[in-house]
């Protein structure tokens, strides 16, 4: 699982990969990955909060739902779990992850300057 994670990450963030060992290190950690053929999904849970770390889809699938579904089914599991609210960082410059998460109900509550090499980090959140 984890090399077909590293895979799929590296085509989806070219030019930044992580490799299977960052995989198994964030799931050894406490978290919880989601994987699809052409998607994936990093979150973790702490009370009754959740961040996702990373979510991916393949360059050549995106804008067919796979990204809104993956977060619809950890919403669905979190809610389940008692998590009352949904972190998430995305970079300034990431238009189509913004759209996306704001068309999901995340709202920016903050952000981090320069935290993606130079380019600064909105933090979104999303109450369940």
């Amino acid at each position: 699982m984890f090399t077909e994670l590293a895979h799929l990450h590296q085509k989806c963030f070219p030019n930044r990969p992580w490799s299977a060992e960052d995989f198994r290190d964030l799931k050894n950690s406490g978290c919880e990955i989601i994987m699809s053929e052409n998607g994936f999904i990093v979150y973790r849970i702490a009370v009754d909060e959740a961040e996702i770390i990373t979510i991916g889809v393949n360059p050549e699938m995106r804008r067919n739902g796979i990204a809104s579904a993956m977060i619809g089914i950890i919403e669905k599991n979190l809610k389940n779990q008692g998590v009352k609210k949904i972190f998430l960082e995305v970079a300034l410059n990431n238009e189509p992850a913004k759209k996306l998460y704001e068309s999901m109900g995340f709202k920016v509550v903050g952000s981090r300057p320069k935290y993606y090499d130079g380019v600064d980090a909105i933090l979104m959140a999303k109450t369940i």
